[in-house]
């Protein structure tokens, strides 16, 4: 077995490791960056108005939710139905594969 040194940390601490550069990424941000945050739809037909302001969007959306909040909440609801399904399905991946591992070890 391989003794942790700062080069190579052990797996609990690799762990913790992630975890804070995962707060810091997320917190960072938030303390640092000023302004509103708006999605990059609004953003790039801004863009394309400024650059020419005759442009016709090809779609209309077929659904306007009725404030930003909504909106953000379809989004975040959305994004964790995907977390959620790449969890499930990573999960059970493992599991095959652990199963799999278990019946080839011998006994």
């Amino acid at each position: 077995m391989v003794q942790p040194t700062p080069e190579n940390p052990s797996p609990k601490q690799h762990n913790w490791l992630l975890a804070m550069a995962v707060i810091m990424l997320t917190v960072f941000p938030l303390i640092f960056v000023r302004g509103e945050y708006s999605g990059s739809d609004g953003q790039a037909n801004n863009a394309i108005k400024e650059i020419n302001s005759t442009y016709q969007p090809w779609f209309k959306p077929f659904f306007t939710p009725a404030s930003k909040e909504i909106e953000s909440l379809l989004f975040a609801s959305q994004a964790a139905l995907g977390a959620g399904v790449m969890g499930y399905v990573m999960g059970l991946y493992q599991g095959r594969a652990q199963q799999q591992a278990k019946q080839k070890s011998p006994k």
